[in-house]
């Protein structure tokens, strides 16, 4: 990437003209949601430090992120689903949290024993969800195992989460990184925290579990009444499902717009080892980015200046990554379509496939297994693309 003149950070430039034009593109949002009703709910299965947990997924409709009715990212349009009015009283939250229950009795078996909030902004910001709201939450699912909530780094605070490891719970945060690199965070991605506004959240995490932790050891049971003899069993404190800790669960763009397929790449290689080397961070999510709408991606995707990643480009970064300590996950929403990470169109459900095998086992040899002659455009597509005759293909 060229480097900018300090000029354009000035006032009315830079993060300033982005947002002003963000605000008219989501100004656009003409459809209306109920706040008694959650965005979206769903079963599945998902990779954990704990092994492979079956999982309930909650989207929580609240009055959504506060960034983004500022401006906010490139790429995000999920404010546009959000409740009008800026806030969700705490009576209609609860009942998002009961049809999400009873959708759960209704498709599987038993309780799932992962649960995890997103509300497509923080969980951890009060303006979004209450404190009352949010120890409320901690409660109805207190009897689970391992719970994730979404959150930006500035809310990330030990006391919040101790709302939910008191209950056993190991909590996880899942930040909205994008990159370990600060100036493609900003400038591609239109984020305003640096990296080490991330190691300072993972701190808070380490903070957390200590507590729990420590409290454990102390003989407090989970649900805060001393053991008969005041001293917690050792083999259960160092047991994930005997009381609660906490950790980070990073989440990253894979190809925020104005990078080529190759820089792209080679920024995702390196955030995610920069990522798992916090400690405190024990999982990366790679989320390829899509083309939604009230964004300016979808602008630059609407006037042929924006591509999805490639899928090769995504089972590249797992395979090259396999070796850190930690989980690597993906998953690549709208695969296959010209709004989704894809390839030619024929081998797009097989390598999704595979990376779907690979977030379940860890293994990169799965990528052996799936081959298409569109490789070869693909790897002409990273030596040739630059910044200036982006995208080569669509």
């Amino acid at each position: 990437m060229s480097q900018p003149t300090p000029e354009v950070y000035e006032q009315g430039k830079g993060m300033d003209a982005h947002n002003q034009v963000m605000r008219e593109i989501r100004s656009r949002k003409e459809k209306s949601y109920d706040p008694h009703q959650p965005t979206r709910v769903w079963l599945d299965e998902d990779n954990t430090p704990g092994g492979v947990k079956r999982s309930l997924t909650i989207i929580l409709n609240t009055g959504g992120c506060r960034w983004a009715r500022a401006g906010g990212c490139t790429m995000c349009g999920y404010v546009a689903e959000s409740v009008d009015g800026g806030s969700v009283p705490h009576g209609a939250l609860m009942d998002q949290i009961q049809v999400c229950l009873d959708h759960e009795a209704d498709n599987a078996d038993e309780p799932a024993p992962l649960i995890k909030i997103y509300t497509s902004g923080s969980f951890l910001d009060e303006r979004e969800v209450g404190a009352d709201s949010r120890r409320a939450i901690a409660e109805t699912f207190g009897d689970r195992e391992r719970i994730v909530l979404e959150s930006l780094p500035d809310f990330v605070d030990r006391e919040k989460l101790a709302d939910f490891t008191q209950y056993g719970l190991q909590t996880d945060v899942a930040v909205g990184l994008e990159t370990a690199t600060d100036r493609v965070r900003r400038d591609c991605v239109n984020k305003y925290f640096d990296f080490e506004d991330f190691e300072d959240a993972c701190a808070e995490a380490v903070a957390a579990d200590a507590a729990a932790r420590d409290g454990a050891a102390d003989g407090v049971a989970l649900d805060g009444a001393s053991t008969d003899d005041g001293v917690a069993d050792a083999t259960e404190v160092d047991s994930d499902n005997a009381t609660g800790g906490a950790g980070i669960k990073a989440y990253l763009l894979m190809k925020p717009p104005f990078l080529t397929e190759s820089e792209a790449l080679e920024d995702m290689v390196d955030s995610v080892e920069r990522c798992l080397a916090v400690e405190g961070c024990h999982t990366v999510s790679m989320n390829p980015c899509n083309v939604q709408r009230y964004t300016m991606v979808d602008e630059l995707f609407f006037h042929d200046g924006y591509r999805p990643p490639w899928l090769w480009s995504v089972a590249a970064v797992l395979e090259r990554t396999a070796d850190v300590d930690g989980i690597v996950v993906s998953d690549p929403v709208g695969h296959g379509t010209d709004r989704g990470a894809h390839n030619c169109g024929e081998c797009d459900d097989l390598v999704q496939k595979a990376i779907k095998d690979f977030d379940l086992r860890q293994d990169p040899t799965v990528f052996e297994q799936v081959s298409c002659e569109c490789e070869a455009t693909w790897e002409a597509v990273l030596d040739l693309e630059t910044g200036f005759n982006q995208p080569l293909t669509r």
